[in-house]
């Protein structure tokens, strides 16, 4: 990378130990909260360096919001929360011009939405008109009231819950706004270890009151600037597009996953890969993170629904059944000739050996 390509609004990169103590701190400060989760919680962080949005859908009682709060009260910087029902208007989200008699013109009253981390609880039970006020927010970062269009910070993050089993006074989400989730997320019940130490933990008091920042708007910034710079070799990309076009290709599926998965699928990689302290994304990466990114914004045929065949068990069956790259565990910046790299393979590859 050359100097020349700076990121005037989130400043400069991080040195990678500098990244690599921003992002565990961040993480074990979570995991005082969510017992038993490391991976979600990781991956919860990947789409924030990635500039995305999180969609956590799972039963009641399994601490959606708590992952959604403790992420945010993790970062010292806005949080704005907005509880999802029925007669939310999208004004209560965006905003409103209110008449000022005293001035004798229209001033702009921002909206929750006016924050770095946005906290969306049960966003399913909101209208389709309150559900749309979110579209431009989550795709441009800006939002436009009256004519006139206003930004939003940086870093900016919607985090949403839903219940997918309570079917009475919710509105399933449109195509258009699960495609601007970056990634769509089960919190899962606890194993029994886990939630015996949840009884101590939480039985008399609720950890998330006692949670502090452990970092703040301007290093996560960096942390995303640091990420961006994460290098994709074209084979990984191409693979990247492979997984995509199979979905769209699929008989089990009608709708296949948009152009915008793909971009998302390698921006959440590149931030995996900087978490994994890599500067370079692996195809590994992506076939992890292909049923997050991808299975919300597909849509079954109705034969594969009646087989009982979810969106994440599809996509799953595309990973296994797509050729890897042939090169899929060299670095781009790996000089070294092959028989060096055999005699000094690195611990990543014993892995997935």
């Amino acid at each position: 990378m050359t100097t020349k390509r700076m990121y005037e609004d989130l400043g400069s990169p991080l040195p990678p130990n500098e990244f690599r103590a921003a992002a565990d701190a961040i993480v074990s400060n979570i995991e005082q909260v969510i017992e038993g989760k490391t991976a979600t919680v990781r991956l919860a962080l990947a789409v924030l360096l990635a500039e995305g949005h999180l969609l956590i859908e799972d039963v009641p009682g399994v601490g959606k919001t708590k992952l959604a709060k403790a992420l945010a009260r993790s970062i010292d910087c806005s949080v704005r929360r907005i509880q999802f029902t029925p007669d939310l208007l999208p004004s209560d989200v965006t905003g409103v011009s209110v008449y000022n008699q005293e001035s004798r013109d229209f001033e702009f009253k921002p909206g929750a939405v006016f924050a770095n981390i946005v906290v969306g609880d049960e966003i399913n039970r909101a209208s389709p008109k309150t559900q749309s006020a979110l579209l431009e927010c989550m795709e441009e970062k800006q939002v436009t009231v009256d004519g006139v269009t206003y930004p939003l910070q940086t870093p900016f993050m919607v985090v949403a819950t839903q219940n997918p089993i309570e079917m009475e006074g919710t509105y399933p989400l449109p195509e258009a706004q699960r495609d601007r989730f970056t990634a769509r997320i089960a919190m899962g019940y606890p194993d029994a270890g886990a939630e015996l130490a949840m009884l101590d933990v939480h039985g008399a008091h609720d950890p998330l009151h006692d949670l502090r920042a452990v970092a703040d708007a301007n290093v996560v910034r960096r942390m995303i600037a640091t990420a961006r710079d994460v290098h994709v070799a074209d084979a990984v990309k191409q693979y990247a597009v492979d997984l995509v076009t199979a979905t769209r290709e699929s008989p089990d599926l009608r709708l296949g996953a948009s152009p915008r998965a793909t971009l998302q699928l390698i921006r959440t990689a590149r931030a995996v890969a900087a978490l994994e302290s890599r500067d370079y994304v692996v195809p590994d990466d992506l076939q992890n993170l292909a049923v997050p990114v991808m299975a919300h914004r597909i849509i079954p045929t109705a034969e594969a629904q009646l087989a009982r065949r979810t969106t994440d068990s599809i996509v799953a069956d595309l990973v296994t059944r797509l050729a890897l790259p042939s090169d899929r565990h060299r670095s781009p910046y790996d000089t070294r000739t092959r028989q060096q790299q055999q005699s000094t393979a690195n611990p990543y590859d014993q892995r997935r050996r």
